[in-house]
């Protein structure tokens, strides 16, 4: 069998550049990787020598997460470098107007970047809510600051779950069911949309410096080890208005699925996403070859 071999030539080499987004042959959706920057010799020994002070303040960061009041930790995180700016669109929408014999508690629906979300959503509005969870690890769970009910992929039970955990109080959902990395939304499950009329979104972004805290293929229980291993990061919320009776199941008759894509469209309007139709189960087929396994 004959084989052609193409060799770089040095000339060629000193020509290459980055490709930006817009020139890619097709959209980047889905990737993995620890990495969030190109490992140039210089970008790897920066790496290298950061890690030990890094493991300390990542130390420092979850520490005081868990032991601290929400009103200081967000202090302590800007001290840090893991800085977060806050918008919202109208400070009533986090005011509970349901009055009647239904659940009481708000439903936060957020876009989901890290496993950060809910613990920031619970810090921007100054009080614990419950997070809905989708096969995180049980290392994951301990380390949460706030409570975490994992779901079943049961729909029934999910749905009685969730109405008896928003009786209780507030509680953030990320109806994605997995992180994306890119500026694009996944399509939303849509069983949020039937569990009350009290819906909040929530359009979140983060910026890392140096590793992502999430991955498809690796080791899920370290995204949270990761997440704060970050010499420096950004943490963006807008805490949209609560959504209008005419756009919810009960209240407006509108389906499960419609509301779903309008809470979708909002996020994704708010941080200017793209929409997609792509599910967590698509990512992960893509990057691993499975369902979503937890490891």
């Amino acid at each position: 069998m004959q084989q052609e071999i193409y060799w770089v030539t040095e000339a060629e080499k000193r020509k290459w550049e980055i490709l930006p987004r817009d020139k890619y042959p097709k959209p980047l959706i889905f990737h993995d990787g620890r990495l969030a920057f190109r490992p140039t010799p210089l970008a790897s020994l920066f790496m290298f020598m950061w890690l030990p002070l890094g493991i300390f303040v990542s130390i420092i960061r979850f520490t005081c997460g868990t032991l601290l009041p929400l009103s200081i930790v967000n202090l302590v995180n800007s001290s840090t470098g893991f800085k977060s700016t806050l918008s919202i669109s109208n400070p009533s929408s986090i005011n509970s107007t349901n009055y009647d014999n239904k659940p009481t508690g708000l439903l936060y629906v957020c876009n989901h970047r890290t496993l950060l979300d809910p613990i920031y959503v619970s810090i921007f509005i100054m009080k614990p809510v419950t997070a809905v969870t989708y096969s995180t690890s049980r290392f994951t769970e301990i380390m949460s600051p706030i409570k975490t009910v994992g779901l079943t992929r049961d729909r029934e039970k999910d749905k009685e779950l969730m109405e008896q955990e928003l009786s209780r109080g507030d509680l953030a959902v990320c109806p994605e069911g997995t992180t994306c990395r890119e500026p694009y939304l996944l399509r939303f499950s849509p069983l949020f949309a039937e569990m009350t009329d009290e819906i909040v979104p929530v359009a979140i972004d983060m910026r890392v410096s140096m590793f992502y805290g999430s991955t498809a293929s690796g080791f899920k229980w370290l995204d949270s080890i990761f997440n704060l291993l970050n010499p420096f990061a950004m943490y963006s919320a807008t805490i949209l208005e609560k959504l209008p009776s005419s756009q919810t199941c009960n209240s407006g008759g509108k389906s499960r699925i419609e509301v779903a894509n309008y809470v979708q469209n909002k996020i994704g309007k708010a941080l200017g996403f793209e929409c997609t139709s792509l599910t967590r189960k698509d990512k992960y087929m893509i990057l691993a070859g499975n369902e979503g396994i937890t490891k």
